[in-house]
């Protein structure tokens, strides 16, 4: 007679593989665990290593929701060690459920694999996407980190624009789940990219940044503060409010000191910033220290732009000595730096330098270096015009100079045409023109020390009055050529090193993310795992669903 009775050997195995079955679960929820905690304490490699055995244990089981979370994780830690592509593929892996395009946490992964590849687009719609899908759960902390993250791929796409919208909804989203300290982060990020668009007004700007500096009481991290300070400072700067900048720039030293490299950016913005106000004096020292802690942090470049500021406040005090000793270190380190387009800047600033000292050939010599530093250039076809012009005058003014008879002698002069009474005329002529010209353009002038070129030019017209004496023992009208030498249009890409403006990231400041920038707080959620140490950069979320 049959019996449906299984045998009793078969019953046996049913009942082992039974057993094994909440062993291997329980495995893959510790193996979970572990790649979680590598994770945040920054072992990615650690986590890839956890989150493999884990889903080679969950591709034993009959279990297509575990599959999937093993594979979301797996995903989500390949994007965090720098792998985007083969993580993007985990991803998809784990989007193959049913109501995978309305997992928040999928599509924010997925978003950060596609920006990690350069996919601009693919990356703001799953942002926005990931973005819509908190806020219908409620979950304003991290629709804002969605909407933080779609800023920044905007950024980096230069569409200032939609950035500053994307900020701006993150910051509504943080004050919705009292995350007032990200809502700061946020709004000091909207600020710095506003003066990037022309679809802002600065009262616009204005506004932005005193409701971030209201926040920023609630930020309690003495560096994050410093960064916001920083950040904020730096945006008041471009819109050439340097007073408020000042007062942002100048409490944040205290906040820095234990951090060089931000305590550095302070100092050489504090100094630019008191460059524009005309605080020339006050501005010396800020100079000095700054450049000093460069030089500790192997920063030539940032260095060179300090010693630059520095040169620049000294000529605006008198002092064409140190100015031009100062001049002398920020090219070598341009030099060094390759930085072609401020070299010819620095050129010619010492040219000048040496102008109002009568050291013509110097001065030649320095021009010449200008121009050739130039031919590295593409955008420099206005400066290159001036430069030829002012080098052209420089030597005619050397020729007249050194064709002039010496004093003590008895002979004919014999008059020369650039010795002539129609030369004095031309000449005069041609430094009119520049004085105003220097004076039209200082009020057009965004970078702080060359708001003080102002009063440099103004003080080459008071030298022009005073006839000098040459070396031969003759009058010279020497000075008088000085302001025919000043810039009249400086290029704004000449000047974009004399303060710092973040954006390493040049994004601003999103970069930086510079101070290129936000880390993104920890959620409560049972399903999302975010970094909850501050020293991990990890942005990945990740499933414990086990």
């Amino acid at each position: 007679m049959a019996s449906d009775e299984s045998p009793p050997e078969e019953k046996k195995v049913k009942r082992r593989s039974s057993r094994k079955l909440p062993k291997k679960t329980a495995h893959i929820e510790d193996l979970t665990s572990a790649g979680h905690t590598a994770l945040q304490e920054g072992r990615p490699q650690d986590a890839l290593s956890c989150f493999e055995q884990a889903l080679k244990i969950a591709a034993q089981l009959q279990d297509s929701r575990v599959l999937r979370a093993c594979c979301f994780n797996l995903g989500a830690a390949y994007v965090e060690a720098g792998r985007p592509q083969k993580g993007l593929d985990f991803l998809r892996r784990a989007r193959s459920g049913p109501k995978a395009e309305r997992l928040p946490d999928l599509q924010f992964n997925m978003a950060l694999a596609h920006n990690a590849l350069g996919q601009s687009q693919e990356a703001t719609a799953c942002f926005l996407q990931a973005a819509q899908l908190y806020r219908s759960q409620g979950d304003g902390g991290s629709e804002g980190d969605a909407c933080m993250e779609m800023g920044h791929c905007y950024s980096r796409i230069q569409d200032w624009s939609l950035a500053v919208q994307s900020f701006l909804r993150a910051a509504e989203s943080y004050k919705v789940a009292s995350m007032l300290d990200s809502a700061a982060a946020a709004l000091k990020e909207a600020g710095s990219h506003m003066v990037q668009s022309d679809q802002f007004s600065h009262d616009d700007v204005k506004d932005r940044l005193t409701e971030c500096l209201r926040l920023s009481n609630i930020v309690g991290d003495p560096s994050t503060l410093g960064e916001l300070y920083l950040s904020v400072g730096v945006s008041y700067c471009r819109i050439r409010c340097f007073q408020e900048a000042v007062t942002c720039f100048q409490p944040a030293l205290d906040l820095a000191g234990q951090r060089p490299p931000l305590l550095a950016k302070l100092l050489h913005n504090l100094g630019a910033a008191l460059n524009s106000l005309g605080k020339f004096s006050s501005a010396m020292d800020y100079h000095r220290l700054a450049a000093g802690l460069y030089g500790s942090l192997g920063c030539r470049a940032d260095q060179a732009r300090c010693f630059n500021n520095l040169a620049i406040a000294c000529s605006q005090l008198g002092d064409d000595q140190e100015a031009a000793e100062s001049f002398i270190l920020a090219l070598q380190g341009f030099r060094d730096t390759e930085d072609h387009l401020a070299e010819a800047q620095v050129c010619e600033l010492l040219a000048e330098c040496y102008l109002r000292q009568r050291k013509l050939q110097k001065a030649v010599q320095l021009y010449k270096q200008a121009l050739s530093a130039l031919s590295y250039c593409k955008e420099a076809e206005g400066v290159q015009d001036r430069l030829v012009e002012h080098l052209s005058a420089a030597l005619q003014q050397s020729l007249a100079v050194t064709q002039r008879p010496h004093p003590g002698r008895t002979c004919l002069y014999l008059p020369h045409p650039h010795s002539s009474p129609g030369g004095q005329d031309v000449r005069k002529s041609c430094t009119a023109p520049s004085l105003a010209a220097n004076e039209q353009s200082g009020g057009q002038r965004l970078e702080a020390p060359e708001a003080g070129r102002k009063g440099e030019a103004s003080s080459g017209g008071q030298t022009a009055a005073e006839p000098t004496r040459s070396s031969e023992g003759g009058v010279s009208d020497c000075a008088s050529l000085t302001p025919g030498f000043q810039r009249s249009v400086p290029s704004e890409k000449l000047h974009q090193g004399e303060q710092w403006l973040d954006r390493e990231n040049p994004h601003p400041d999103s970069e930086a993310s510079s101070p290129q920038q936000v880390e993104s707080s920890a959620t409560s959620s049972g399903d999302v795992r975010k970094a909850a140490s501050p020293v991990s950069s990890w942005k990945s979320r990740l499933c414990s669903l086990m």
